[in-house]
Formats: structure tokens, sequence, C-alpha cells
């Protein structure tokens, strides 16, 4: 529960990932956790094979896409904290984003849009303020590399599946 609380740090924008933790235990149930959060949200789209292609798809995409900017970086030794940080706050930011996505097909009202949308944002921010400190570059172009990440990530996975599911 302690590490929870400090990796919570990071969706207030509190903390460096660099100064968090460093747990493979933690890394594999926020993997886990998110697989399982992306499937249901998934299954609740589309069919079930085109759900579990996809969200493993997103899923290797996900940790691919931040391999290699660490490898680029030359801080690969840095993976499972940085990759548990953006896990985290994705989980955190998901969990947020259910019970909203069921409000705003219900409602259908502009508040639960917009809040859905000030969630997007956030989750958005986070990983961008994530990769602004493990990078050290400045807060647009961590921004850049959030959008980048999200893209590559979600739209390479859609992208993907849609290739080989048809």
């Amino acid at each position: 529960m302690d590490i929870i609380k400090q990796y919570l740090a990071l969706c207030w924008f509190d903390v460096s990932p660099l100064e968090l933790p460093r747990s493979a235990s933690f890394f594999k149930k926020n993997l886990i956790f998110n697989f399982l959060m992306f499937m249901f949200i998934h299954f609740n789209m589309t069919d079930d094979f085109e759900s579990i292609s996809e969200v493993f798809i997103e899923t290797l995409l996900n940790l691919g896409f931040i391999a290699l900017t660490l490898w680029l970086n030359r801080s690969m030794h840095t993976f499972i904290q940085v990759a548990s940080a953006i896990l985290f706050c994705e989980n955190f930011t998901s969990l947020l984003i259910l019970p909203i996505m069921f409000w705003a097909t219900v409602a259908e009202d502009w508040l639960s849009y917009g809040t859905l949308l000030i969630i997007i944002l956030w989750n958005w921010a986070l990983i961008g303020a994530i990769f602004k400190k493990i990078l050290d570059i400045n807060v647009f172009a961590g921004l850049v590399m959030s959008l980048f990440y999200l893209l590559f990530s979600f739209g390479g996975g859609f992208a993907v599946n849609s290739f080989l599911t048809g």
C-alpha cells in the first residue's frame, strides 16, 4: 500500500518517476490491471476476439514505445520505474473514466462529455510530465512525446488490429 501512495503522487505532478522505488512486482501488477481495465473498456465497444487482440497489441506498443524512448535516451535501466509510472497513471485515470463513460453514454449531456475530456487531458498531461522528467526536456516537448505515445499506442493498436482482423 505504501508504494501505491508513492506512485499516487505522480497523479498530482508532485514527484519524478525516477524518485520512486523500482519494483518488478508492482510493474507486473500494474501491467495486468492495465490489460484488464482496457479489456473491460474494449469489451463494451467491440466483439470478444477483436477486443483481446487490440488490447494485446496496444499493450505491446505501449511498452515498446517506452522501451524505444528510453533506449534512445540511453536510460533503459529506468524502464521498470517509467513503465510503472505511466501504467499507474493510466490505471488511475481509467478508474475515474469508467463511471463517467457510462454516465456519458446514458446522459449524453455536455457535462458528462466535458468531464470525460478533462480526465483525458489530465492523462495526457500526466504522461507528458513523466516524459518531461525522464528525458529532461521542456513541458511542450513532454506533451508532444505524450501525444506521440498515445497516438502510437492506441492509434497504432487500432490500425494494426484493423489490418489483422479485417
